[in-house]
């Protein structure tokens, strides 16, 4: 290999050519190790723990930590210090194993443990099952559209989180002031979820309630994650799911508040009285679904829009059925089509014969069909958002809206029924967050020069393996806590569990979601980006304003040097490093503290040093801001010969 210690990632890696002609950071004349011993092991291992880990974290807080990066820095110093390699194609291979034992835990988080909740047994290998069939079919359906979405599409979707993974495992590998910056981000955002997250010194959100404005709620979740995804995707998505949020907080939740307020009785969904409701329960309670819809309309347009690329791209595949797929270079070795054929066709019968499942026919056909379009809609999700903020449950309530509604139709009613159509979306919201982590997998590999095939087997092998793990600590939960509970609230299964009730017995607040389905309409007629205001509704406003700031802090960057684009490419790039390893800190620091929380090892040993809520509130902010400025500061600091340039 040749020596590739002066390279950076080149500005086409972002876009600029033609994706055929773009020339990875590992021309594909070179001969390199990828897909070793070390690193299949190294993977599945990483795997296995970050599934375990968030797995823990979405049942209690319903999110999970991108596993990508962090995945990335842990290969490549584990591979060059104690096993002496330095091949960073082996490192991607290992950060895009360690990817999927994120997808498997936010698949299985969503919908699975609605089963316990409804009054049901879960068993290891049920989890192992859903999980095996669901991620088999993720992993290798989005391979007839992966050369549209990641080559021809190239510099068009962004895929912020494989950019940044790809910066770091170039960084990492060949060191010098690049790596540095990638380690400076760990380094601030590791020991800033310390003190926050984990010593419980000061809060990892702040908000303020709006007492004259029918308790609307603003605030912020104070996480340098989040700030970090914010810089990598930009202002304008940014903007626009902070958009979608002040839509639904400061617009729809007022305005539910204002006029539930005269009524007596409880409005349904809700068991509660509007006037005695917080912002926070009319958003759960009420513009979840809104948001639920806008989320699934929206997939369904992106669907629709891709349609005539899919019909195409499965012609091509088919007109190559029974000859080789082999390409001499490797950054197109697909897997082959027999794949994306055994997938569907072993899914079905899977799902259908499997008694454990007992989803029959009908129900083995819907899981296979909305697993290959969702799974496609995924994949392109994750190119404008990034596989953190991609939104799996959305996809998943409308998979279970048809499949329960169908169930019910044939007479599947009651419990049993619902427990049918639970696993058959289970399966789907499997397939979904499996397909949305390969392709930003894929995407960092397409950067780096990896082979796609090699990846996607990979990925199959770790997620088989770490479903039993993620299995294993569901059940762990549940029997430690109970799911539900106050230590365990897993939010989005409870909701999975009322949308699966609500239609087995005859009600289902469609207002709401056909609400959620007319603003998607309205954004595709004004043409803006249905899923980032989507997302805006969807997700608290603390998340999304924490991702705007981060947004805040690219803009300033941008017009710092605007009109001096060498200069503005060179002080984004540096911020894309501070901001990626910002990300990893925090997602490794997160890890550790889920890891003890599991173990039952107290960690918010600084919580009572300040006993004060307000300052407490003013201090997250404060510091949110100190760290936001002292991102942009870093990310401008760039040589004067470029910024005279």
């Amino acid at each position: 290999m040749s020596d590739n210690n002066s390279k950076r990632l080149s500005r086409s890696a972002y876009g600029g050519v033609k994706g055929e002609d773009y020339v990875p950071y590992v021309p594909t004349t070179e001969v390199v190790p990828e897909a070793t011993g070390y690193s299949i092991i190294m993977g599945v291992l990483f795997a296995v723990i970050f599934a375990a880990a968030n797995t823990y974290l979405g049942l209690k807080v319903g999110l999970t930590i991108s596993a990508g990066i962090p995945g990335a820095i842990l290969a490549t110093g584990i591979l060059k210090s104690i096993f002496k390699r330095d091949t960073i194609l082996e490192a991607n291979y290992v950060a895009s194993l360690a990817a999927v034992g994120e997808s498997i835990a936010g698949g299985i988080i969503f919908v699975l443990p609605a089963i316990i909740l409804i009054g049901f047994n879960l068993s290891i290998t049920t989890v192992a099952i859903v999980t095996i069939i669901g991620g088999f079919m993720g992993v290798y359906f989005i391979t007839p559209v992966r050369k549209y979405m990641i080559v021809e599409e190239h510099g068009n979707l962004i895929y912020p989180e494989s950019m940044a993974q790809a910066e770091v495992l170039v960084n990492s590998s060949q060191g010098g002031e690049g790596f540095k910056s990638v380690l400076k981000g760990l380094v601030v955002g590791l020991g800033y979820k310390v003190f926050s997250g984990g010593l419980g010194l000061w809060n990892e959100s702040a908000s303020y309630t709006i007492t004259a404005y029918q308790g609307a709620v603003v605030g912020m979740d104070t996480l340098a994650s989040l700030m970090g995804v914010g810089f990598i995707v930009g202002t304008q998505t940014s903007i626009l799911m902070f958009g979608g949020s002040v839509v639904a907080w400061l617009g729809l939740i007022p305005l539910i508040k204002f006029f539930g307020s005269f009524s007596g009785t409880a409005i349904f969904p809700s068991t509660m009285l509007i006037s005695e409701m917080t912002a926070p329960q009319i958003w759960s309670n009420y513009i979840r679904y809104i948001g639920a819809g806008a989320v699934a309309a929206g997939g369904f347009f992106s669907l629709a829009k891709s349609l005539p690329t899919i019909i195409t791209s499965f012609k091509e595949a088919m007109g190559g059925f029974g000859k080789s797929t082999e390409s001499n270079e490797r950054i197109n070795q697909d897997a082959p089509i027999i794949w994306v054929l055994a997938a569907a066709i072993l899914g079905f019968l899977f799902i259908w014969v499997i008694p454990s499942l007992g989803a029959g026919p009908v129900g083995a056909l819907m899981a296979v069909v909305f697993s290959f379009f969702f799974a496609v809609v995924s994949a392109r999700m994750v190119g404008v958002i990034g596989a953190s903020n991609n939104p799996v449950s959305g996809m998943t309530i409308a998979t279970l809206l048809v499949i329960a509604s169908v169930y019910k139709a044939l007479g599947a009613t009651g419990t049993g029924g619902m427990r049918m159509a639970l696993l058959a979306s289970g399966i789907v919201c499997v397939a979904v967050a499996v397909a949305g982590g390969v392709a930003q997998s894929l995407k960092a590999t397409y950067v780096i020069g990896g082979t796609p095939k090699k990846i996607q087997h990979g990925m199959f092998l770790a997620l088989a393996v770490a479903s039993l793990m993620a299995g294993a600590t569901v059940l762990l939960l549940d029997s430690a806590y109970g799911i539900g509970s106050a230590e365990v609230t897993a939010p989005q299964s409870t909701l999975m569990k009322l949308i699966v009730e609500g239609i087995m017995i005859g009600k289902l607040p469609w207002t709401l979601v056909i609400i959620g389905v007319m603003i998607a309409a309205f954004c595709a007629l004004a043409s803006l980006p249905i899923l980032p205001v989507a997302l805006g509704l969807y997700l608290p406003i603390s998340l999304n304003s924490a991702i705007f700031f981060g947004g805040i802090v690219r803009n300033f960057v941008d017009k710092k040097f605007k009109g001096k684009d060498k200069a503005k490419d060179a002080a984004v790039e540096r911020g894309t490093l501070i901001a990626s390893g910002l990300v990893a800190g925090d997602a490794l620091t997160g890890i550790a503290i889920g890891l003890f929380a599991a173990l039952n090892i107290k960690t918010d040993l600084l919580a009572s040093v300040i006993p004060n809520a307000a300052f407490k509130n003013l201090l997250s902010l404060g510091l949110f801001v100190l760290l936001a400025i002292w991102m942009y500061n870093y990310s401008i600091k760039i040589k004067d010969s470029v910024k005279n340039d």
